[in-house]
């Protein structure tokens, strides 16, 4: 039975797993970082220097949880992009050492496309399926024909989904991450109805052909209406803009996803099925909308276990494995990918 150690440092989780060909957990340790709280997103240099500061840590509870050594490793899985540099170099450097000293097989993973294989994980979901991957720095809806093919049927035009959420929080005041602080808040909304009167919200792109996705509109008219506030704004206002928001980033993606959905039954596929992945796939109520449509189409969905939805570094050593059962493993000289298009991991052309 083959293990896999996998490394995760794109953004600012960082962590660290080991899973087996089986599909088997045997650990998945992620340390979220709270130092960008206060300034309302990302900090590169901060999060580089932490992934810095605890990787070595992380890796070795990994093995300590799953009571192995470096010696029971069959092969070693890192995200190499897309991210943010300094932290993809932290853990493609010490997945490399770990490669090199143990003479192990090393992966470079696309953390796209952890996300895109995280539902095999656990569950027998056959290619092709229709991804809708909805994450803070991506919205795409791809078919996914089998590992490192991917046909690419629509993408956001400006900002993601997850990154429109962060800023709505910051907007009225809910704090960082931004995602589940909205949906927390739209759930305290007394009268949704009320809600939409009072703080109606554009759904761009919605009725327009295609499968493209935009939220910059969304977020402008968000910050017009917050900007009509007083400057501390009141409890109840921020619950009914949360609940508006939310009804339209909703819209937005089942109108898009319903579009992607023929396209891809057209293909006749054996056993269709949608999966949602990526970060924002965790809002439960964005999980209804889609699998409402789901059941329109009768087709399947899938979704990862929440855990697994945001970003994690068990779904990075599972697309290690799958890639490593193929024998698709790469040098140890493999560079790092600012940008890596799902599309593009055919030919590795950025």
């Amino acid at each position: 039975m083959k293990r896999i150690l996998g490394i995760e440092t794109s953004c600012d989780e960082t962590a660290a797993a080991i899973v087996t060909e089986q599909g088997d957990i045997l650990a998945n340790i992620v340390l979220s970082q709270r130092d960008h709280d206060v300034f309302g997103g990302v900090v590169p240099e901060i999060a580089a220097r932490a992934h810095l500061h605890h990787i070595d840590t992380l890796v070795q509870q990994a093995l300590d949880e799953a009571k192995l050594t470096f010696k029971d490793l069959d092969g070693v899985a890192v995200t190499a992009g897309p991210g943010l540099i300094g932290g993809v170099m932290v853990g493609v450097m010490t997945a490399k050492a770990i490669a090199t000293v143990q003479n192990i097989p090393l992966v470079a993973v696309n953390h796209l496309e952890g996300h895109a294989l995280t539902v095999r994980l656990g569950e027998d979901v056959p290619f092709p399926y229709l991804l809708l991957l909805v994450s803070g720095g991506h919205c795409q809806l791809l078919i996914v024909q089998d590992v490192g093919k991917y046909k690419r049927l629509g993408t956001t035009l400006d900002d993601a989904a997850g990154e429109a959420f962060d800023k709505t929080a910051k907007l009225l005041g809910l704090g960082y991450p931004g995602g589940p602080a909205v949906e927390k808040t739209a759930l305290e909304c007394a009268d949704p109805a009320q809600a939409l009167k009072k703080f109606p919200l554009p759904t761009p792109m919605v009725g327009k052909p295609g499968c493209d996705f935009s939220f910059s509109g969304l977020k402008t008219a968000v910050k017009r209406i917050a900007d009509t506030l007083p400057n501390a704004i009141e409890r109840k206002d921020a619950a009914d803009i949360s609940y508006s928001f939310q009804h339209s980033v909703a819209t937005i993606l089942n109108n898009r996803t319903e579009r992607a959905i023929k396209e891809y039954l057209a293909l006749n596929p054996a056993h269709p099925a949608l999966v949602v992945a990526g970060g924002v796939a965790a809002n439960k109520t964005l999980r209804q909308g889609l699998e409402a449509l789901s059941r329109k189409y009768k087709i399947r969905f899938v979704a990862p276990p929440l855990n697994l939805c945001t970003d994690n570094a068990a779904m990075i050593a599972w697309a290690g494995m799958e890639r490593l059962l193929r024998g698709m493993t790469d040098p140890s000289d493999f560079p790092v990918y600012p940008r890596w298009p799902l599309e593009s991991l055919g030919t590795k052309n950025v």
